[in-house]
């Protein structure tokens, strides 16, 4: 079949992301990246990779060859390394460009480069990450975040919240809305039938019995024992030892109730390799699982191994169930 089309968005223009687009983009004649266009070049020169650098609108008139370019222009000149709050806007702008097409069905799925939260909140602009960027731009009520290592995966409750206001936010409403979403992910983006979900506890050791605290009494056990019906759930799980291997091997996902909760284990297992998932989205959108790694840009020393894996994992969740290899 024709090669899926692509967004890619480099993400923060002084990070490593427009040289792992770059590269990229090189060998992928499916992926069309949302950038500066000089940007492109100027990272093309330091990389020393003589490929050309054609906006889109040159390409549907019949250029050929290189990298393919939706033009997004820059604030300021970026500079490797060195964050600059002006091209906040910027960073944005590519992100609502790529929703734009996705949303419009121009292309098959979106995959993201790495973002700066601190520069884009220092520019005065709100911004707690793609997950929930992406939601409002797709006007959707809730979205999921997953993280995929080969087949341990690991979805939060919650996202990008401090942690004294994970508690009030883990609401039977919420968390039932939240396990919906991944049980229809996992059912109908990776294909797996009746998946088991495991559920964690919010507090050490699920609670004890309610000595060390009562969500788990009051919210969560409540609602699991009203969705096993309609979804193979078990939980809620003391998370220091849900993620031993040979418990792990029998769940299809993890559902965690906070961001350190899950993410350092998943991390542990497959950072490099590991891919983000947003679940919720009417498209595909992926992302690498590592951040800006300022002290890497410029110097064409990153690693493109979790890139490629979001680029894979993407085409291969726009494909029907039966064509997809290794979800």
């Amino acid at each position: 079949m024709a090669l899926e089309q692509l967004i890619l968005t480099p993400g923060e223009p002084a990070g490593i992301g427009p040289e792992l687009a770059c590269r990229a983009a090189e060998l992928d004649p499916g992926l069309i990246l949302v950038a500066d266009p000089e940007l492109l070049r100027r990272t093309l020169d330091r990389l020393g990779m003589d490929v050309p650098v054609h906006e889109l609108e040159a390409v549907e008139a019949g250029a050929t060859g290189g990298i393919r370019c939706l033009p997004v222009e820059l604030a300021a000149p970026a500079e490797p390394g060195k964050l600059d709050e002006a091209n906040a806007p910027y960073v944005l702008e590519c992100l609502r460009v790529a929703a734009r097409h996705c949303l419009a069905g121009r292309v098959h799925g979106l995959v993201t480069g790495p973002v700066h939260k601190g520069v884009i909140n220092a520019a005065g602009v709100p911004f707690s990450g793609h997950t929930e960027f992406l939601a409002e731009q797709a006007s959707a009520d809730r979205v999921v975040m997953l993280l995929a290592a080969g087949q341990v995966r690991v979805a939060l409750a919650t996202t990008h919240l401090p942690l004294r206001a994970v508690p009030d936010a883990i609401t039977s409403d919420d968390l039932a809305r939240t396990l919906e979403i991944l049980h229809g992910g996992l059912s109908g983006l990776f294909g797996l039938a009746n998946p088991r979900i495991a559920v964690l506890g919010l507090n050490p050791h699920a609670g004890e019995g309610g000595h060390l605290g009562r969500e788990e009494i009051e919210v969560i056990e409540p609602l699991l024992e009203r969705l096993k019906g309609s979804m193979n759930l078990v939980g809620p799980l003391p998370a220091d030892t849900a993620f031993v291997p040979d418990r792990l091997r029998g769940y299809d996902a993890v559902l965690a109730m906070y961001h350190d909760q899950g993410l350092p284990v998943l991390k542990h297992v497959g950072f490099g390799h590991a891919v983000n998932v947003t679940l919720g989205l009417p498209f595909i959108r992926t992302s690498v699982d590592h951040g800006t790694a300022l002290d890497l840009a410029g110097q064409g020393k990153a690693d493109s191994g979790s890139l490629n894996a979001a680029i894979n994992l993407a085409r291969s969740l726009s494909r029907p169930a039966g064509e997809r290899h290794g979800s």
